[in-house]
C-alpha cells in the first residue's frame, strides 16, 4: 500500500488512543500512513513479525453523540469487513480480511506491496514526456495497465459491490514475481506492470443498482482526466474491458452516459 508520511507511533500525540491491539507481544511498533477525515491506517504485523498487515482505526470522534458514535463505527467497520469477505470469496482483487473489533473501532487486513496507481502512472507520464514521445505511440503498456483495471471493476460490480471512491489512488499496482533459470524470483521492469488490487472499502456498499455503477464508473473516469489527462483518452479501453467482465455492462454504460450528462450540467451551472 502508499505509504506517504511514514512516522513511528511513538511519535504521535493520538498513541493514546490506540486500541489494545498494538500492545500485542507479537505486533510490531505501528507506523501511522495516512490519517483521513474518519479514520487512522497504520502499518503493523499479524500473528508473527513477518507478516506485514494493514490496521484501520475509527477512532472516537467527540463532535458526535456517543450512542450514535458507537452505533456508526461499528455499522461501518462491519461493512467494510462484509464487502471484503465477500469479494474474495468470489475472486475479486481486494486484501484479505485478518481480524477485527468493531466496538474497539479497528479492522486488520492483509497488509499489499507495491505502488498505487496513481504515482505509477504519473511517473510513467512524466517519463514519456521527458523522452519527448508523443501520445498513442507504444503505449501497450498503458494499455494493458486500463485492461487490467477494467477487468478488476468488471469483477467487483459482477458481484453486486460498488466501491463508492474508484479513483487511481484507491487502485494497488501488487509486484508480479516470476522464477528464473536458477530457482529465484525477479519482477518485471515495467513501470506499470502488476496485478491491480482495489483497496479502501470504506464507503463501499453491496448494491445491484445500475446507476450506482454507473457513477462508480464516472467517479473514475473523472479521475484519470483531473489527475492524468494524458491518459483519459484510452479510458474507453477501461470501459471496453469492463464489458467483457461484466455480462450486464451494457445497461451500466447506457446509465454512465446519463450520469455524464447530469455532471456537465452541474459543471455548466456552477
Amino acid at each position: 500500500m502508499e505509504t506517504q508520511a511514514i512516522h513511528p507511533c511513538a511519535d504521535n500525540p493520538d498513541e493514546r488512543v490506540l486500541p489494545s491491539i498494538f500492545k500485542h507481544p507479537s505486533a510490531a511498533a505501528p507506523l501511522l500512513i495516512t490519517q483521513g477525515a474518519e479514520a487512522l491506517l497504520y502499518r503493523s504485523t499479524y500473528l508473527v513479525p513477518s507478516t506485514p498487515c494493514a490496521l484501520k482505526y475509527r477512532p472516537s470522534k467527540p463532535y458526535r453523540h456517543p450512542i450514535l458514535d458507537v452505533r456508526l463505527t461499528k455499522h461501518r467497520i462491519l461493512s467494510e469487513a462484509r464487502v471484503l469477505v465477500k469479494c474474495r470469496r468470489e475472486g475479486v482483487p481486494v486484501p484479505a480480511v485478518y481480524a477485527l473489533d468493531e466496538a474497539a473501532g479497528w479492522l486488520m487486513i492483509e497488509w499489499i506491496e507495491g505502488e498505487v496507481v496513481r504515482i505509477r502512472l504519473n511517473e510513467w507520464l512524466k517519463r514519456r514526456k521527458e523522452e519527448d514521445i508523443a501520445e498513442g505511440v507504444d503505449d501497450g503498456e498503458l494499455l494493458e495497465l486500463m485492461t487490467r483495471v477494467g477487468s478488476a471493476v468488471g469483477r467487483l460490480h459482477a458481484i453486486g459491490v460498488v466501491h463508492g471512491d474508484l479513483t487511481t489512488s484507491n487502485l494497488m499496482l501488487r509486484p508480479r514475481s516470476r522464477e528464473v533459470s536458477n530457482g529465484d524470483s525477479e519482477t518485471s521492469g515495467k513501470l506499470l506492470d502488476g496485478d491491480v488490487v482495489l483497496i479502501d472499502f470504506g464507503l463501499a456498499s453491496q448494491s445491484q443498482a445500475d446507476e450506482d455503477r454507473a457513477v462508480d464508473l464516472y467517479v473514475l473516469e473523472r479521475a484519470f482526466g483531473s489527475t492524468h489527462p494524458r491518459a483519459e483518452s484510452l479510458f474507453v479501453e477501461v470501459l471496453r474491458e469492463y464489458g467483457r467482465s461484466f455480462k450486464g455492462a451494457n445497461v451500466v454504460l447506457k446509465k454512465l452516459e446519463d450520469v455524464r450528462m447530469r455532471g456537465r450540467k452541474r459543471s455548466m451551472l456552477g
